[in-house]
Parts: structure tokens; sequence; C-alpha cells
């Protein structure tokens, strides 16, 4: 599989999420250039959220009425995930804020896997740390890569660092994969310990699935992170240190 086919495979698993299906009944679109399907998923994400725009906007204006407290309560007990998502694209930076750090962290979860980020950014950026923190724990007990990769890139940096305290080795690599923004995995990388980032190389030697998005990974990565890691690259198992050079080869 080539890099190419890398970045492919990981626009169908998100294209799968936002169409309702599974990533095997898209296989087909496998040799479609990934832009082009990145280009796709985010027409249909604006199709889905433009819908019955009017009445959206209409709620969230009346919404306005409502102490926060309580439409945290009607927002988890009325309204659900969904129609959450919809709506916090719509509300007052300041408001949606103050309702959010209100929802309980598993409900908020349900929240941000229905959300289009790029909607809420401003939103997402000021949600309290430890808010964030325990979301990021959910979705990794969940295993939603793709909900915490949607998120990496609105999120200021001593958020992400935080965040990444419950976020595993294996659950980082499988995030990186999905990531929206694959400009920020070096930036991301580097927010980890020396020894946490090298300890990334053997956690994904001793598990062949993680092999394709390790790989992945590494057409992502600075010459300062891959000189990082070549010491520990003679220590790889033989199939998976020849994919490796065969990967930086083509990256280079």
């Amino acid at each position: 599989m080539t890099t190419e086919n890398f970045a492919s495979q990981a626009e169908i698993l998100k294209l799968a999420r936002v169409l309702g299906t599974t990533p095997e009944r898209l296989s087909y679109l496998g040799n479609v250039d990934a832009a082009e399907l990145q280009a796709f998923r985010e027409q249909v994400t604006n199709k889905l959220f433009d819908a019955n725009r009017a009445t959206l906007e209409r709620m969230a204006t009346a919404s306005k009425l409502i102490p926060s407290p309580i439409l945290a309560k009607i927002a988890e007990k009325v309204f659900g995930p969904l129609l959450c998502a919809r709506i916090a694209g719509l509300v007052d930076v300041s408001r949606g804020v103050d309702v959010a750090k209100r929802l309980r962290p598993r409900f908020l979860s349900d929240v941000a896997a229905e959300l289009d980020p790029r909607r809420a950014s401003a939103i997402i950026a000021r949600i309290p740390l430890d808010t964030v923190v325990a979301v990021a724990g959910e979705l990794v007990r969940r295993e939603d890569w793709i909900t915490v990769g949607r998120f990496v890139g609105h999120l200021p940096d001593p958020t992400v660092r935080k965040a990444l305290d419950v976020i595993g080795d294996e659950a980082l690599i499988r995030i990186a994969f999905v990531l929206d923004d694959k400009s920020r995995i070096d930036h991301v990388l580097g927010l980890l310990s020396e020894p946490r980032f090298r300890g990334l190389l053997q956690v994904a030697a001793a598990d062949e699935d993680l092999w394709p998005p390790l790989l992945d990974l590494l057409t992502h990565l600075s010459e300062k992170r891959v000189e990082q890691w070549s010491p520990l690259l003679g220590e790889l198992p033989p199939a998976l240190r020849e994919r490796v050079e065969e990967t930086l080869g083509q990256a280079s």
C-alpha cells in the first residue's frame, strides 16, 4: 500500500462515518485521490448541517431566553446530541461555552461525535480544560478515533498536552491516522516527552495492525522527528523495518 493509499483509506473511514455506513461498503473508492474524497466529505457535511438552517437559527435565538443551567438540562433530556450539534455553531460563543461546561462528559462526547468542529471552533477552543480532558477520555474509551482527530486542530496546545495524558500510545497512533489536519501531526508529537515519542515506535512494532497508521504518520514527520526514531529502526521486525525505509524513501 502506497502513501497515497494510506491517505485515501483514512478519508474513506471518515466518509463512512458521515454517511452512516461501513468503510467496507466504500472500498471501491480506494483509488480515488484523498483530496477529492475530503472535498466530497466536506460537501456532504455542509449539506447535512445546512438542512433546516432557518429553523435551527430560530431555535438558537429562542435559547437566549433560557438560563444556561436550565438550557443544559433541556439539551440532554429533550434536544439530544444530534440537534445540539446542529445548533452549536449558531449560538453566541460565550453562551455556547457556558452551556457546554454544564453538560455531562458522556453526553458532550455524544455531541462531539455529531459535531462539525469547523462550525463551532471558537466554542471548542474555550471549553474548560478539565471538560475537554474528560471528553477525550470518554472518546478514547469508546475507541472513537475519528471524533478525537477532528477536534485536535481546534484546541490550544496546553489543552492538547493535557489530553495526551489520557490518550494511550496505541490510541495516539490510530488518532493520527484519521486526523483532519495532518499538518498538525508533527507539532502534536512534539508536545510529547522524548521517551514517550520514542516509545510509540516500539508500541507500533508489537502490533501489525498499527503498521499502516504508523507508516502514514511517518510521511508527516519533520526530519527532526525522524532522526529521533533513527536509532530504534534497527530494533524493528525486518518486515516493518523494510516498509519504514521504503516509506521514508517515498516521502523524501
